[in-house]
């Protein structure tokens, strides 16, 4: 039987030459590995804690709505560029392979204080980072983040002030 470490696939210089990409989509061909993976992700106590969780454009999505149904906690999506209409907060954040900019709609914060973000990977930080400044801005609570894997290598977690729980490290 597959484990899910098996199904973490590396893509050799891809967006660009010296990345090595890690893709997780395979994860959603094994139903009862994803299902484990959505369980074990929901069980976490920072996120029994948040009165949202914030996914992060685009995989955060598939992995934070799943989480979202199990918890019963509301989703509040965090887009890439002209993705959302309405007023926005944005702020502007580094990749490992160029620069890009997050937005997450003003009115969906509105309701809610305290959050857990997901996403699919923690390699630099960056994208994280961006999201908890967009809350912080706004004096929101980050209690977490949780992401299905984590690049040990790229040191990520050193660069949050808040708990990280990682499914898989590589």
């Amino acid at each position: 039987m597959k484990k899910l470490e098996d199904l973490i696939r590396t893509y050799k210089d891809f967006p660009k030459k010296g990345i090595d990409f890690k893709d997780v989509l395979e994860i959603l061909q094994y139903p009862d590995i994803f299902q484990d993976l959505i369980l074990k992700m929901s069980s976490n106590q920072f996120l029994k804690n948040a009165e949202a969780i914030i996914s992060i454009d685009a995989r955060g999505f598939i992995f934070g709505s799943a989480v979202a149904l199990k918890s019963s906690k509301p989703m509040i999506f965090a887009r890439k560029p002209g993705k959302l209409p309405g007023q926005l907060l944005k702020r502007d954040y580094d990749l490992e392979y160029g620069k890009n900019s997050l937005s997450i709609q003003s009115d969906a914060l509105k309701k809610f204080n305290s959050f857990v973000i997901i996403d699919d990977l923690l390699a630099t930080g960056g994208t994280v980072n961006c999201v908890s400044r967009l809350l912080q801005d706004q004096r929101k609570e980050i209690l977490g983040l949780i992401t299905v894997v984590e690049l040990k290598k790229m040191e990520g977690r050193l660069k949050l002030n808040f708990p990280v729980q990682s499914m898989i490290t590589l």
